[in-house]
């Protein structure tokens, strides 16, 4: 166990810093840089005289994505009077054109081309939502690529029309749809794969010294894409932390550009002067919390006021605060908050009953996580025959499913904490998944949990106690906020990375888990005293009928 500095929490971007000061000086460079699988696919597609004819690309089909992929096929040697052409809204006619009748000359007709022979000799790209919501476009299409032959069909079947031939064409086809699509479309065209290209639109990009300087001016072609100001090296160190940020790691940095659009021109929109400087960037990360901020603020105020109860000053024997992630469809944002475990333990053959699994609150990873947490207990305390107790644990005044396995190391202390009957210190809340041999792992949004509980001590002021303890696995995945950051630095608030449970008991319970010393006190030794004083008859008459005939006798 060791405590997080402040500078761990936040990516300082140390071994490029030199590269980020020389960030004006360098070109600007097309995002096909950062894409070498896209690139090269579609180098194949076009250069590629004869198979194949398709290139599947998964990336969201919306039209930023779709002129990006444009402009990379126009960039790959082709010649300048090759088209390319996007089908971004379309119907059948307005695809491959159709025939229609010449009201002046009813044995005459005239046609009119569709999308597909504007691209005739060149490369046309399609949505996929457009492909799956009108199948007879599919089977048309997939029958033009594979015979390279376009017959023309009435535009009104029901009328007459001079016959036409079919027409020899030449097209290749890019389909870009996002991963749920792709796999829709996969399920229905199980051979598909076999008769086109594969690849993706990159998301992110792992960065190192080797490549940094192309991710800057890469940067600096979209800062000239959307015609925004230019950015001071400052500037870049915060837009880059604020991609550590969405994708969770701090050696990585998202290429989506939506998000980079995003982020770019409402730092625009908030600079004052002929650069974007870092406050303009931070101001921009600040307005678009406030704007998305309604709810999350709400669950805040519930706790403040007792209406959701959250202790996090004092102790408590089987209670603990575990972190979640609230996601809320059709909420652009996630957010972190505290959630009261409970445990209570009681007669019974050891089993450990969940709560939020028995009346189906629960997933199966949540469940998993549970299981795991028990044969980790019951390897430890490593007993002869069934425990005399049972346990019920339960996440409080939780009303909507709960998933995932980041709540077992919280469960797991909520259980001993029972067991022991030592209690826990609600200044602290914890969050990590255990294995079976109690190693901790990895958990997703930690800086909104993080965030979170830091936000009910902010608010309950801060008392140089508080903090949470979290998985050393999770520490490349830091990135908090400002104030988090400055709370960590002035010793309000800490943060606690482990590997292994027993580095959090001593934490939260103020007591070793185990020890070689018979004469410690540990928590394994207070729950084996437990066991042995009801295995010897102390706790053997308190049936029902001896309670109530006790209470009788006092009253």
């Amino acid at each position: 166990m060791h405590e997080v500095t402040w500078q761990s929490v936040v990516p300082q971007f140390l071994n490029v810093e030199r590269q980020i000061d020389n960030y004006k000086t360098l070109a600007a460079m097309s995002p096909c840089a950062l894409q070498p699988r896209l690139k090269s696919s579609i180098h194949r597609l076009v250069h590629e005289s004869h198979f194949p004819r398709l290139l599947l690309v998964t990336a969201p089909d919306v039209h930023d994505y779709l002129v990006l992929i444009r402009d990379m096929v126009s960039d790959s040697s082709l010649p300048k009077s090759i088209p390319v052409v996007i089908a971004e809204h379309f119907n059948e006619i307005q695809l491959f054109g159709a025939v229609y009748p010449n009201n002046a000359d009813m044995t005459a007709s005239y046609k009119r081309e569709g999308l597909i022979r504007q691209a005739n000799g060149g490369v046309l790209l399609i949505p996929l939502t457009g492909i799956l919501s009108q199948l007879n476009v599919w089977n048309r299409l997939k029958n033009v690529i594979s015979t390279c032959s376009l017959s023309w069909k009435s535009a009104k079947p029901n009328t007459y029309c001079e016959i036409l031939k079919s027409e020899d064409i030449s097209v290749r086809v890019i389909i870009v749809g996002n991963r749920a699509l792709m796999a829709d479309f996969d399920s229905g065209e199980p051979e598909l794969h076999s008769l086109s290209i594969y690849t993706e639109y990159e998301q992110e990009m792992h960065l190192t010294l080797d490549n940094i300087n192309i991710y800057l001016s890469v940067l600096k072609g979209f800062q000239k894409r959307y015609n925004v100001r230019q950015l001071t090296s400052d500037a870049v160190k915060r837009f880059m932390q604020a991609g550590v940020r969405d994708t969770g790691d701090q050696e990585r940095i998202p290429l989506c550009p939506l998000w980079i659009q995003s982020l770019l021109r409402e730092a625009d929109y908030q600079a004052q002067g002929f650069e974007i400087c870092a406050d303009d960037v931070q101001k921009a990360i600040d307005e678009k919390y406030f704007r998305e901020s309604y709810l999350h603020l709400r669950a805040i105020e519930d706790i403040h006021k007792g209406h959701v109860f959250i202790d996090t000053r004092g102790e408590h024997i089987g209670q603990v605060n575990a972190l979640t992630v609230v996601e809320i469809p059709g909420h652009p944002r996630e957010y972190g908050e505290p959630t009261r475990i409970s445990c209570v333990v009681h007669f019974g053959d050891g089993d450990i009953s969940d709560v939020e699994r028995k009346v189906d609150l629960a997933g199966n990873i949540h469940a998993k996580g549970m299981m795991i947490m028990q044969a980790f207990i019951r390897a430890a305390l490593d007993l002869d025959e069934p425990l005399p107790y049972a346990a019920s644990i339960v996440f409080e005044q939780s009303y909507f499913e709960v998933d995932g396995d980041s709540a077992s190391l919280a469960e797991l202390c909520a259980f001993v904490s029972a067991l022991s009957q030592q209690p826990i210190n609600q200044s602290i809340a914890i969050t990590g998944a255990v294995d079976q041999f109690g190693r901790v792992q990895e958990v997703g949004g930690i800086n909104e949990k993080i965030e979170g509980f830091y936000h009910i001590c902010e608010n309950r002021e801060l008392t140089g106690s508080q903090g949470i303890i979290l998985p050393k696995t999770n520490l490349s995945a830091l990135c908090l906020s400002d104030d988090v950051t400055t709370a960590i630095r002035k010793g309000q608030f800490h943060l606690w990375a482990i590997d292994h449970v027993e580095e959090a008991f001593p934490l939260i319970m103020g007591l070793a888990f185990s020890g070689n010393d018979k004469k410690e006190e540990t928590l394994l030794n207070k729950i084996a005293l437990r066991i042995n004083a009801f295995h010897h008859g102390e706790h053997r008459h308190t049936s029902l009928i001896y309670k109530l005939t006790n209470w009788l006798n006092h009253h």
